[in-house]
């Protein structure tokens, strides 16, 4: 089960997912959402909570990557878990994606330069932190 909870603020779109991202609904659901966020100029999606995702959860966030981008939209992934950080590392998808930690994805929020960089090859051994911003 994939539980997700959307928050905007402005141009930016938080979307909390919790659970597993995998082939049915879930993938259907996460894009319904993703696809929703109007107006946003950045698009966050924690991933700090998500236990698993399999190949179709993976083509679901290349397929938001592309649909995004096409859009003019940044798709941040921030504070996957080691589980979901594992698979993007080894399919190369890390390469693909702007994965952050919770600081740099903060940073990009407001919109301040940071002085941490982006981990060459992902966050390996960076440990989750979950993303809270109160309205």
């Amino acid at each position: 089960m994939l539980t997700i909870n959307m928050e905007t603020f402005k141009d930016l779109a938080i979307v909390r997912c919790t659970g597993r991202i995998v082939r049915g609904e879930n993938i259907r659901t996460l894009k319904t959402e993703v696809i929703s966020a109007k107006d946003t100029r950045l698009i966050v999606l924690d991933l700090a909570e998500v236990e698993s995702i399999d190949a179709a959860g993976l083509s679901a966030l290349v397929s938001l990557h592309h649909r995004s981008r096409s859009r003019g939209i940044q798709l941040k992934l921030v504070n996957p878990s080691r589980f979901v950080l594992e698979v993007l590392n080894r399919t190369k998808l890390s390469l693909v994606f702007d994965i952050s930690s919770f600081h740099d994805g903060l940073a990009a929020i407001v919109g301040s330069s940071c002085s941490e960089s982006r981990m060459p090859g992902g966050l390996a051994g960076a440990p989750p932190t979950p993303l809270s911003l109160s309205a």
